[in-house]
C-alpha cells in the first residue's frame, strides 16, 4: 500500500510518499480502507521531534483521525462486516487482548494512539481493533466524520469530564478557528453555555461568531481578562477552555471569577507557563486542571451525539494525501479555518 510516511525527523522535506507493508488482522481487529484522514499539530509535532508521545517511534505513519470502509476482518470479529463505513477511536484505552494493539491499552503509561504512536490514517490502510470502530450513519459523509474523533472528543472530554461545564455558565474558548476549538465552541452551546471566543484574527473571530459564539475579541491586539471582564459584568468567567498555553496563560487566569476552572488540553506556544499571581491562584480558589485522556466509554455517546447534532465540521481544505507537505505547511502557517483533510 502507498503511505506518506518519515523515518527521520525535520521539516515536511522527510516525508515521503512510498509503498510500504499493508497491515496484517489479528483475531480481533479489522482493516479498515481510508477514505480520509485529517491534519493535526501533534503531526506536525512529532515529525519536527521537539516532542513525542511515550511509545512513539520511527518510521512513523500519522493520522489520528481515520474513516473507510472495512475490507478485512480477524476471525473473531462480530461487530462489523466487511464493506461497513466506520470511524476509529484511536485511542487504544481498553483495546482487547486479541487485538494486534491489545496491549497499549495503560491510560497513564503505554497508551498507543493510532497515527501517534501506531500507525495512522496517513495511508491506504488502517488497523484497528473490532471495539474502536463505530457505524457511520448513511447520512454523514467521510469528510463529515473524520472531524470527530480528535479534535470533537479531545473537547467534549475538556469541557464535560473534566471541566464539568453546565448550562447557564460562561466559557471563553482559545484559538476560535482551530479544529478543537470550533468543536469546543459547538459543544458549549449545544448545553446552553455562554461562548466568549478569542483568536487571532478579525476572519477567525467572525467564524466563531457564525459557529454561535456570543462574543469575540482579538486575542492578538486586546487585553483579553479586560474583555471577559467587560462582558461578564465584572464577574469573569467560569471556565476558560485552552489549548494554546503559554501565550495566553495571564490573561486566561485573571479572565476567572473566583473559583474558577482553568482546562488545559494544549501546548502549542510552548510547553512553559508562569503562574501569574500566586496570591490571586489561592486568594480566588483558582482550579487549573489538566485534561488527561479521555476514556473508552466516552468515544460512542459522543459520536452518537455529534451524528444527532447539526454541528458544522468546518472543512478549510481537502488535500490528496501525497500533498501532505503542503497541508502540514498550511497548518503550521495558521493559514486555515477549521480542519486539513487528507485523502489516499
Amino acid at each position: 500500500m502507498k503511505a506518506l510516511t518519515y523515518d527521520a525527523h525535520g521539516g515536511t522535506d522527510v516525508l515521503q510518499y512510498k509503498d510500504v507493508a499493508s497491515p496484517s488482522p489479528q483475531a480481533d481487529d479489522v482493516i479498515v480502507d481510508v477514505a480520509a484522514t485529517t491534519v493535526n499539530h501533534l503531526d506536525l509535532i512529532q515529525r519536527a521531534g521537539y516532542f513525542t508521545l511515550d511509545g512513539y517511534a520511527l518510521p512513523h505513519i500519522a493520522g489520528m483521525d481515520v474513516v473507510g470502509t472495512v475490507i478485512e476482518v480477524g476471525a473473531n470479529v462480530t461487530r462489523v462486516a466487511v464493506g461497513d463505513r466506520v470511524v476509529i477511536d484511536p485511542s487504544m484505552h481498553c483495546a482487547p487482548d486479541g487485538s494486534a494493539y491489545g496491549g497499549e491499552n495503560d491510560l497513564y503509561g503505554k497508551l498507543g494512539v493510532i497515527g501517534a504512536t501506531l500507525n495512522g490514517g496517513y495511508a491506504d490502510q488502517c488497523l484497528a481493533p473490532q471495539t474502536h470502530v463505530y457505524a457511520i450513519p448513511d447520512d454523514i459523509s467521510f469528510e463529515h466524520a473524520v472531524v470527530f474523533p480528535t479534535a470533537w472528543m479531545t473537547a467534549h472530554h475538556a469541557l464535560f469530564d473534566v471541566g464539568m461545564l453546565e448550562a447557564g455558565e460562561t466559557v471563553m474558548i482559545h484559538a476560535a478557528a482551530s479544529g478543537v476549538s470550533i468543536a469546543a465552541i459547538q459543544w458549549a452551546k449545544s448545553v446552553g453555555a455562554i461562548v466568549l471566543a478569542t483568536a487571532g484574527s478579525e476572519e477567525k473571530c467572525q467564524k466563531a461568531l457564525e459557529l454561535g459564539a456570543d462574543h469575540t475579541c482579538n486575542n492578538r491586539s486586546e487585553d483579553v481578562a479586560k474583555w471577559a471582564r467587560e462582558k461578564t459584568a465584572g464577574k469573569g468567567v467560569d471556565m476558560v477552555f485552552d489549548h494554546v498555553g503559554a501565550a495566553l496563560w495571564a490573561p486566561s487566569m485573571f479572565s476567572l471569577k473566583p473559583r474558577g476552572r482553568l482546562v488545559n488540553c494544549g501546548n502549542t506556544s510552548g510547553d512553559a507557563a508562569t503562574i501569574p499571581s500566586l496570591g490571586f491562584m489561592y486568594h480566588m480558589g483558582i482550579k487549573i486542571l489538566g485534561s488527561d485522556p479521555y476514556r473508552y466509554d466516552e468515544f460512542e455517546g459522543a459520536w452518537k451525539s455529534y451524528c444527532a447534532g447539526k454541528f458544522d465540521p468546518v472543512i478549510d481544505t481537502v488535500f490528496a494525501l501525497e500533498d501532505g507537505a503542503e497541508a502540514q505547511t498550511k497548518l503550521e502557517k495558521a493559514d486555515c479555518v477549521g480542519k486539513l483533510i487528507l485523502k489516499p
